[in-house]
């Protein structure tokens, strides 16, 4: 996003604050904007978790409905007037703290009428991260959303059916679910389920939208490192200390096997790539004989 879309959206990022904690669970709310199945009611006692509903419920809607999505951000209207039409439309579906936010957003100016919508599933995210960060559980969603977007990557049929148009966006959820039960917290389960909302191109390019959110949210980056075999508990740790020590900041390790590589190691860390390899190597000595 640029300019005014990128200003909003800081501002609103500004507005969520700190964690919001606990509250009563309430039945049902999940299911009045968004359909989503699974793991939504363990998660209602998290004023986050629902938070989390609730934007992604409202960037649905403003999807689905472009003349409302233009009538909100239309700059010709008074900011007053769209918040109070998004408080008649939204507001005894949400909580009282996503339709402030709601509200807040609609009263700002976006670059493009998407935007907003975009920005409420930015929200959306970063509120199930601080859900999983209240339970411990922020290290388990960066380390479960790369394992969920290897698997989709490396299985062609799951592939095509969370791709499939003639597929519901709620039989997609509960494949992931199915899929997913036992194997992962409820806020990867919610980022994997949001990822076939159909918002992004694929449901991989989704998970890597979600996977840069959480480690910016986390002030950490992301190093993609490819090796022939498992890299063990120590080596992963030794080589997370090298490279937060080269770039000053926090860095999550996701580790890829990859026999291709036959030996050594290859780091992708942002726009750079360090590359180690045996393969890389052999190439290189191949490139200079043909030369």
């Amino acid at each position: 996003m640029r300019g005014a879309s990128a200003d909003a959206l800081a501002a609103l990022t500004e507005e969520l604050g700190p964690a919001k904690g606990l509250v009563p669970t309430i039945k049902g709310w999940a299911s009045k904007l968004t359909g989503a199945t699974g793991h939504a009611e363990e998660d209602e006692g998290s004023l986050d978790a629902r938070m989390a509903e609730d934007l992604f419920g409202v960037a649905d809607v403003l999807r689905r409905e472009p003349s409302l999505r233009r009538t909100v951000t239309d700059v010709s209207i008074a900011a007053e007037a769209k918040a109070g039409l998004a408080r008649q439309i939204f507001e005894r579906a949400l909580a009282p703290e996503s339709m402030d936010l709601v509200a807040s957003a609609v009263s700002r100016r976006w670059a493009a009428s998407r935007d907003l919508a975009d920005s409420l599933e930015y929200l959306g995210v970063v509120c199930v991260l601080r859900s999983a960060e209240s339970r411990g559980e922020a290290d388990a969603l960066e380390d479960e959303l790369f394992g969920f977007g290897q698997i989709v990557a490396d299985n062609p049929d799951l592939r095509d059916a969370l791709s499939d148009p003639a597929r519901s966006t709620d039989d997609k959820r509960r494949l992931i679910e199915d899929l997913l039960a036992g194997r992962a917290t409820a806020a990867t389960v919610r980022l994997a389920q949001e990822s076939v909302a159909g918002t992004h191109r694929t449901v991989a390019l989704a998970v890597e939208a979600y996977q840069k959110i959480v480690a910016e949210h986390r002030n950490r980056l992301v190093a993609t490192v490819r090796v022939a075999r498992e890299l063990s508990e120590q080596d992963s740790a030794r080589l997370a200390n090298a490279l937060e020590r080269q770039y000053g900041r926090p860095v999550h390790v996701n580790v890829m096997i990859d026999p291709g590589v036959i030996g050594g190691i290859r780091v992708e860390i942002g726009d750079d790539v360090i590359d180690g390899t045996v393969s890389s190597r052999l190439d290189d000595a191949r490139r200079q004989l043909a030369g």
